[in-house]
């Protein structure tokens, strides 16, 4: 028997620039920035005093009270997120085999929030270890996928995958091949991080990674462009729902696109910098067609990694010239993280529903906060800057490499019978 068919029959999404995917759409197709100066703590003392928060999120809109305290930012996200995702779908859990339903989850740092919280009171104290009980299950990366599956009494697969900001494309990966071999009818995939801390945004200010464009936050993302610095810190959630052909056809679901193949590879040459000629970006790709059984010239659109630092974004347009060859200059290619930030672990999906409704509506989002071309990025390369695109996609690729050389595609088609 061969392979089975996976399609995506839901999304979800909380993002800096929308709080569910309507917004974050819309907001994506005009072009608007998600940066701005951080409120959720005193930056004084910080080099970096801006980033790409959620907005005007309460979770007690969306969960208990009491129920809400127990859970770290990363978890309020990613439980938002799938409930939209879930009502999309149109899923009807007490009509479905929740044995054969599973929940795949990404992050890359998880409850970071909590952590520092927890360690700091002690700090605080006489050393006596008075700590939360709620603190590790508040804290651990897998306890995102444990509570949705909780809340929905789902039984079948159900972790964590952790690779820094490959994180929520790894979990798609797997979503996808585990319902292909039949192992999973649906699953619920996804990613969510909340790192906008002391913590968070001190220790990448510690690895000079983040911009400190604090005079200009909405334009600090410049994913290309000659004077960009490094990339914006942001946060939130995206969730999928990949499901088999037959199964979504069977309860009636609408489709949004088919999920056809994903690649991995590892860059093996620096625990932060990726390879000066794009190895391990090229393979990757490479990989991730070849499980599609797709060629280059499919491909009219790639969501790339592209996060706004110095080396990472010539390495990764070295990648697609030396794969795509001469095809590449009839490509679109974007950053959306010129608006969102950069997600981390929740990147990948956060991405892939950009990809995807760039290829249900025919519009490919720009790479915002282009100024000044870099003479090391070939300018012939249609970056879509500044502005959306109409353009018709027949099928497109989404790119996220992490700390750790850990790198992960997946492509998406428009769905055909």
């Amino acid at each position: 028997m061969g392979l089975r068919r996976v399609v995506v029959t839901g999304l979800g999404a909380l993002t800096p620039i929308g709080n569910n995917v309507p917004e974050f759409w819309n907001a994506l197709t005009a072009g608007v920035s998600g940066a701005a100066p951080i409120q959720g703590f005193n930056t004084e003392k910080f080099k970096t005093k801006f980033a790409c928060e959620v907005k005007n999120f309460n979770p007690e809109v969306f969960l208990d009270r009491k129920e809400a305290r127990k859970l770290d930012p990363f978890v309020q996200y990613a439980l938002v997120s799938t409930d939209e995702a879930i009502k999309d779908a149109g899923l009807d859990f007490e009509n479905l085999d929740t044995n054969r339903i599973g929940v795949i989850w990404g992050s890359g740092i998880g409850g970071l929030k909590t952590f520092l919280d927890e360690v700091v009171n002690f700090a605080k104290g006489d050393g006596t270890p008075r700590y939360n009980p709620f603190f590790i299950p508040k804290m651990i990366l897998d306890i995102a996928p444990g509570h949705i599956s909780i809340k929905y009494g789902l039984r079948g697969p159900n972790f964590s995958t952790v690779s820094a900001c490959a994180s929520s494309t790894n979990a798609l990966i797997d979503s996808m091949n585990y319902i292909r071999t039949g192992y999973a009818d649906v699953i619920i995939s996804g990613g969510s991080e909340a790192i906008i801390n002391e913590a968070g945004i001190g220790g990448f200010n510690a690895m000079h990674a983040l911009s400190t464009r604090n005079d200009d936050p909405a334009t600090a993302s410049r994913p290309f462009d000659k004077d960009r610095d490094g990339f914006v810190a942001g946060e939130g959630s995206g969730t999928i729902i990949l499901e088999e052909l037959e199964h979504a056809k069977a309860r009636g679901a609408k489709i949004y696109a088919e999920i056809v193949g994903g690649g991995m590879s590892a860059d093996a040459n620096h625990i932060t910098a990726p390879h000066p000629e794009g190895l391990g970006a090229r393979l990757v790709m490479t990989n991730a067609l070849r499980d599609a059984g797709l060629t280059v010239e499919d491909i009219d659109y790639i969501n790339v990694h592209g996060t706004s630092t110095p080396l990472g974004d010539i390495s990764e347009t070295k990648a697609i010239v030396d794969l795509f060859g001469e095809y590449a200059y009839k490509l679109n290619i974007s950053s959306t993280k010129s608006m969102t930030g950069h997600l981390l672990g929740a990147a990948g999906a956060v991405e892939s529903i950009a990809s995807i409704l760039a290829i249900k509506e025919g519009i490919v989002p720009p790479t915002i906060n282009h100024f000044t071309d870099d003479p090391q990025i070939d300018p012939a390369l249609n970056f879509t800057f500044n502005q959306a695109q109409k353009r018709e996609i027949r099928a497109a690729l989404s790119n996220t490499f992490g700390f750790g050389g850990h790198n992960a595609s997946v492509v998406f088609k428009k769905f055909e019978e």
